[in-house]
């Protein structure tokens, strides 16, 4: 009963918020007010929910919160998050898009940065807006529906080719306690190719931030996009990031979800191919240590035939921290020749930590080449031996198998710069 009189007040707290605010929100009330409803009726997921077993997101929403978002970082603070010396940079504080630390002048032709707040009256806006989350079953893409108030837009289109990447920095700099709902939405058009960076920072930040941040993502048909997601927050970071694709015929989506930091880290990842001849590419790396909880679950929707999805997912688990990963594969009714495949693997460094590992494989077409699989243990005492027999110190034997182990997904990070960052923060970890 204490359970659910706590749920209720959490929820409470959460619509009563949309009641007073609402009429200053950006955007449609109606899909609002749909979206606030279905939160109302599936409330804050427990432990007792399959999708939502191992992570305790009431514990996350524990305590008084509020819900200002004002930006307060200079230029010069922003500059630390920055990791890559030639980018558009997108800057988002607290939730909402920051244009004075931004660096969106002299774009490219072919390519539209607004904050999202903008954006209601651009028709493409307005086709794809708020069309692909699940609002109906999800209750914290519903939490976001009602209540964001910023976030980016950004539409590439057709046939642009944009070779600078584009750095989308969350960053949260709070004095007290803050719940924050990032919205963007990206719109790639046919035949264009476009690099998207997500990374997530704190940055002064000296109380708890519960950022519920949701993604939409539209590959139109050829067109090709390489997607990075790199969450490094600090122990005040609680980040629950849902990413929803949609691809249509002959587009091509890799994704890199590096996960180096953050107290709790859930990340709802889903990717539709709704069209033939097209290709999608997974790949996560999550580092877990102390007391962090990280938490994986990704969807793979094949709706129709001749596609192909590849995924691979690494853990490094130490102290008593917990990770979860949960993927699924779905291969509906029309989608004859599929090949699906997907593989997790999982290094243990303490007894304490645990991991949590649940591939699911659904298939109801029959003429497909679908797998999945998974391994957990700890660091080869024979390669250690190896090692150490070749001069190698027994920390140095250690530090080079787990680069190793991390290589195999670092080394799909096609931004040279982005991939030594990477390796670098990893390489730190392993000091």
């Amino acid at each position: 009963m204490e359970t659910i009189l706590k749920e209720n007040s959490i929820k409470a707290k959460l619509i009563a918020e949309y009641e007073s605010s609402k009429k200053s929100l950006f955007g449609s009330l109606l899909i609002r007010d749909n979206a606030i409803e279905n939160f109302s009726r599936l409330g804050i997921p427990q432990r007792k929910s399959e999708e939502y077993k191992y992570v305790n997101m009431e514990l996350a929403l524990k305590g008084d919160y509020s819900f200002e978002t004002n930006a307060s970082l200079t230029s010069k603070q922003i500059d630390h998050t920055q990791f890559l010396k030639n980018a558009i940079v997108v800057v988002i504080e607290n939730g909402v898009f920051s244009k004075d630390v931004s660096k969106i002048s002299n774009l490219p032709q072919g390519i539209k940065i607004s904050s999202i707040s903008d954006a209601s009256s651009d028709k493409i806006f307005e086709t794809h807006f708020s069309k692909y989350a699940d609002v109906v079953n999800d209750p914290f893409a519903a939490l976001n529906t009602a209540l964001s108030k910023g976030g980016v837009y950004i539409h590439v289109s057709n046939g642009a080719i944009i070779e600078t990447p584009i750095h989308i920095i969350h960053v949260s700099s709070a004095n007290k306690n803050l719940i924050i709902n990032p919205r963007n939405l990206v719109v790639i058009e046919s035949a264009s190719q476009v690099k998207i960076i997500e990374s997530f920072e704190t940055v002064d930040a000296k109380s708890k931030v519960f950022n519920n941040a949701l993604t939409e993502i539209v590959v139109e048909e050829n067109a090709i996009v390489d997607h990075y997601k790199i969450q490094n927050e600090n122990d005040l970071g609680y980040l629950l990031s849902t990413t929803v694709i949609t691809q249509k015929k002959q587009s091509v989506f890799s994704t890199n979800t590096i996960i180096l930091s953050g107290s709790l880290v859930r990340n709802n990842l889903t990717i539709v191919l709704d069209g033939e001849f097209i290709e999608s590419h997974l790949n996560g790396l999550y580092l877990t240590n102390g007391s962090q909880v990280v938490d994986n679950h990704t969807l793979v929707d094949h709706r129709k035939p001749n596609c192909n999805s590849n995924e691979l997912y690494k853990g490094i688990i130490e102290d008593k921290s917990a990770a979860t990963f949960n993927g699924k594969i779905f291969v509906r009714k029309d989608a004859q020749k599929t090949n699906a495949f997907q593989s997790n693997k999982n290094i243990l460094l303490s007894d304490d930590g645990t991991i949590n590992t649940k591939p699911q494989l659904e298939i109801y077409a029959d003429d497909v080449k679908c797998s999945h699989g998974t391994s957990t243990g700890k660091l080869d005492p024979d390669k250690i031996f190896y090692l150490r027999a070749r001069g190698l110190s027994e920390t140095s034997a250690k530090k080079l198998l787990m680069h190793a182990f991390a290589s195999e997904v670092v080394d799909t990070i096609k931004i040279e710069e982005l991939r030594e960052y990477v390796e670098g923060e990893i390489a730190k970890r392993f000091e």
